[in-house]
């Protein structure tokens, strides 16, 4: 058995959201996503996994595929289809999530596999 704690040793960026791979292997990905307020990850899909959200601490406006945005905080789990379109941004205070996604075959341990699109 293999524990994380999430809300400690939290790591910040000053220029982009940060995404830290908790644990990743051809089963699985879980990311512990980090952002200061008013930083953003722009609009954006992940092809071959759904992608389930759950709001750990902050509040963050998340906004889906149909467009629509909605301020979600602790506790909330957010569900996006595969391939379904979704963006985010952290509101006056710092946001602190947790991603679990499909894993990928090819993908080294600890690797995420790309680059998280952001704006300030």
């Amino acid at each position: 058995m293999r524990i994380e704690h999430l809300l400690e040793e939290l790591e910040f960026h000053d220029d982009n959201p940060y995404a830290e791979p908790l644990f990743v292997d051809e089963h699985g990905r879980v990311l512990r996503f980090t952002l200061k307020p008013g930083q953003s990850i722009i609009d954006h899909n992940v092809p071959d996994s759904p992608f389930y959200v759950v709001v750990l601490q902050g509040h963050g406006v998340f906004k889906g595929g149909d467009g629509t945005e909605q301020v979600c905080g602790p506790n909330t789990l957010l569900i996006f289809d595969p391939a379904e379109n979704h963006a985010l941004r952290a509101t006056d205070e710092p946001l602190v999530f947790v991603s679990f996604l499909h894993g990928i075959p090819t993908t080294r341990p600890g690797k995420t596999g790309g680059k998280l699109g952001h704006q300030e």
